[in-house]
């Protein structure tokens, strides 16, 4: 009975603890979830049967939607593999599409490089070559206008070899809210950018699939 009651008090006392040692699945999205921020919205608009695609409103923070509205995201890991411009698809070209990179543990780092050209801000127009490297640095209790969520802290460092440039910001992802919930820019170069807070959102608990054009193959 004493040995039965020790272990309950343990996973009463340490509950965080607990909770750090696990790894994080990939979340399910649903058509209709939607993410309201201090910057704009984010909502998933359509699904099949590997990939999400999410609408971004035309004043979502332009590093996370890089000036396209509609973006495809792969279902088995997050990453953001395709844009779509005019009806059409393209491979996303712009960084940050690994910022999303499940399972989560502590410790995990990943990199990405890639050549980009900016659709919108001061370096619009400009083609870079840039490397990324991406870190999970642990567990935290966060408060935004949303409420209150523990969350996986998230560093992203940016290395742009032709601006001669880097940068490092910091993401929150709060698993129950299956997004990030908080964002804090390297101002020094993302320019002109504002760190953002989820405001508000909404999980719809049963999708369903959207036929969508956008979602087969198209263009490139």
């Amino acid at each position: 009975m004493r040995k039965i009651t020790f272990i309950l008090w343990i996973f009463l006392l340490f509950p965080s603890i607990i909770w750090a040692q696990e790894k994080v699945e990939v979340p399910v999205w649903n058509v209709g979830d939607k993410w309201v921020f201090t910057q704009g919205n984010i909502e998933v608009v359509g699904s099949d049967q590997n990939s999400y695609i999410l609408n971004f409103s035309k004043d979502t923070c332009r590093v996370e939607n890089m000036g396209f509205e509609k973006i495809i995201f792969d279902k088995s890991t997050l990453n953001k593999i395709y844009a779509i411009r005019e009806d059409k698809r393209e491979k996303y070209p712009q960084p940050q599409r690994r910022i999303l990179d499940f399972p989560f543990n502590l410790g995990k780092e990943w990199n990405d490089t890639g050549t980009v050209t900016p659709l919108s801000g001061p370096m619009k127009g400009i083609t870079m070559d840039i490397s990324e490297t991406f870190k999970v640095l642990g567990w935290e209790d966060v408060k935004v206008q949303a409420g209150n969520f523990k969350t996986i802290k998230l560093q992203h460092t940016i290395a742009n070899r032709t601006m001669q440039a880097s940068g490092l910001s910091l993401y929150w992802y709060a698993p129950e809210v299956k997004y990030f919930v908080k964002c804090q820019y390297d101002t020094n170069y993302w320019l002109g950018v504002t760190n953002w807070e989820l405001a508000s959102f909404k999980l719809k608990k049963w999708g369903f699939q959207v036929p969508s054009q956008l979602l087969k193959s198209q263009g490139h």
